[in-house]
């Protein structure tokens, strides 16, 4: 085990390879490419990264109580079994073509292009902001307590599960499979459209034409937005809804329950098998 305390580093790849085991602490990486690559049974505590791509091709390594400037873009790709706690990330371009990754307290204010191609990734107590097009392509997320700000998300994620989420966030979930999603606000526009096997329990819903296009999509206890409007187009749905929906249009299959609904769209337009079940409660 090599013991790193209280040094400056730069340049080239001041701990390229360093696989037999790496402590640094209060260690600022410079300027510089690849500090740490190629390494593994790493612990990073109170660092600070300037220099790009310090992790890359890295294994079982965690990272406490540090800083990623934004001169650190794109700093772990290609790594197996990360843990990262209380942790400010700057840097954009973050966790690319990752394996087994646990984040927990950390933020990550430049979120873009973040999370792709990855899998088996839990987040607990996470925040990010300016995150289009995050979580792309990604495979086996457990995700507790996270805030999302930005467009884009989740497209074509697999198996996920999200609990007590804030996602202000348009255009998500497209082309999802297998996601459940509990206690959470999602607020875009155009929500989930062609997912697959997508469940939302006791959310709450915002943003114009969500849920269109999904198959087998089912909603329990949920609430909507009044701009929540022309829900469910071309779905097959099976949704139990508290309160009022603003309008439904042309849903094709299953099973629609709220207290209200302010207008019913079904036009010549609906697919087969158009027979959706549409009742409300209050009337």
């Amino acid at each position: 085990m090599q013991i790193v305390k209280d040094q400056y580093f730069e340049g080239e790849r001041p701990f390229y390879t360093c696989r037999d085991g790496l402590y640094l602490e209060n260690v600022v990486i410079g300027p510089g490419e690849s500090s740490i690559k190629e390494g593994a049974n790493i612990e990073a505590v109170k660092c600070e990264f300037k220099g790009k791509y310090p992790f890359w091709e890295c294994d079982n390594f965690t990272v406490r109580d540090c800083i990623f400037r934004e001169g650190a873009r794109a700093a772990l790709w290609y790594t197996r079994g990360c843990k990262m706690y209380n942790t400010l990330v700057e840097a954009p371009k973050m966790f690319r073509r990752i394996e087994d990754v646990y984040l927990e307290n950390v933020r990550i204010p430049n979120a873009q292009e973040t999370f792709w191609d990855s899998k088996d990734i839990k987040l607990r107590g996470v925040y990010t902001a300016d995150a289009n097009y995050i979580f792309m392509h990604c495979e086996n997320l457990d995700i507790d307590g996270y805030e999302l700000h930005g467009n884009y998300s989740f497209q074509y994620v697999k198996n996920a599960v999200i609990r007590n989420a804030n996602l202000q966030t348009k255009d998500a979930f497209w082309e999802s499979e297998n996601m459940t999603i509990y206690d959470s606000v999602i607020n875009g526009e155009f929500l989930a459209w062609y997912s697959r096997n997508l469940r939302l329990v006791r959310c709450h819903i915002g943003g114009t034409q969500p849920l269109c296009y999904c198959e087998n999509l089912v909603l329990e206890d949920c609430t909507f937005e009044p701009d929540a409007d022309l829900a469910f187009e071309y779905s097959s749905v099976t949704a139990r809804v508290n309160g009022h929906i603003t309008s439904v249009k042309n849903p094709r299959s299953g099973r629609i329950e709220a207290d209200s609904i302010g207008e019913i769209i079904l036009d010549s337009n609906i697919k087969a098998p158009g027979n959706c079940e549409i009742l409300t409660r209050n009337v």
